[in-house]
């Protein structure tokens, strides 16, 4: 545990300083934030005060939405992209014989991109109570506990797109699934209540909803962790259920990938 947390501790430490001397991309990122938030607001202001999905604002509803969508899709790509470069580069089979493990040689080598996610997260809901002024009734517990949980649900989908990418070479197409087809589902931009019947029976097993629903109980309606219990147990099962699977997952192609000489197919 020392080893892995001293080897997370010098990853973090390098491409911060990465990060420091390239500001220019922060602030594009700041910029581009706004622009983004800035339209929500507006279209939030067209549809009008009238329409308060699940009791509460439209603003403040889909700034929850949006961002933790944002955070899911930008978790898995960040899973993605260090299997593909190690592919890319040729060094994918050496980076697997480490005394490593590789499921903790994955997670290490995506901590970063994975804080920057989680970093754009806070830097999102901030802006959006800050500078458009969104209402918010937060309970911190409830908050902290839902990051918590969402946190160990993205980790669980990274390593299954890594699986997908290893087994198939089709990681990328996982990840197009999860912005294409799954958003609508997950109650991002508009209550899933919303949708038919089948659709919203179809949504109680997408697991972001409730991550997103969760955020929307804690941060905006103030409720206890004791009143979340339908949302907290589904997103806890969820998490550990599929970080189970995704590590078998990530285990068995590796193994066959060894077998049949694609390791480094990309």
């Amino acid at each position: 545990m020392t080893s892995t947390l001293d080897k997370m501790r010098a990853i973090l430490r390098r491409d911060l300083l990465t990060a420091i001397r390239h500001r220019s991309a922060f602030l594009l990122t700041i910029a581009g934030v706004l622009v983004e938030l800035a339209a929500f607001y507006f279209l939030a202001h067209a549809i009008g005060p009238s329409f308060r999905p699940e009791g509460v604002e439209y603003f403040p509803f889909v700034l929850v939405g949006t961002g933790m969508y944002t955070f899911f899709l930008k978790s898995a790509y960040a899973f993605l992209r260090t299997i593909e470069e190690a592919q890319q580069s040729g060094t994918m089979e050496v980076l697997m014989t480490t005394s490593t493990e590789p499921a903790e040689l994955v997670i290490l080598s995506s901590i970063s991109a994975f804080a920057g996610t989680l970093m754009s997260l806070g830097i999102y809901v901030l802006a959006g109570i800050v500078v458009f002024r969104a209402t918010i009734d937060a309970n911190i517990l409830s908050c902290c506990l839902v990051l918590v949980l969402s946190t160990l649900l993205a980790i669980a989908l990274g390593i299954m797109v890594a699986a997908s990418q290893i087994t198939s070479q089709k990681g990328s197409a996982i990840v197009w699934l999860l912005g294409s087809g799954v958003w609508f589902l997950s109650g991002a931009m508009f209550p899933v209540s919303s949708l038919p019947p089948a659709l919203t029976w179809l949504s109680k097993i997408v697991p972001i909803t409730y991550a997103i629903d969760g955020t929307r109980e804690g941060l905006l309606r103030h409720k206890s962790p004791l009143e979340m219990g339908s949302t907290l147990i589904p997103l806890a099962g969820f998490g550990v259920v599929l970080l189970v699977l995704s590590l078998g997952a990530f285990s068995l192609s590796l193994r066959r990938a060894r077998q049949n000489g694609t390791l480094s197919f990309y």
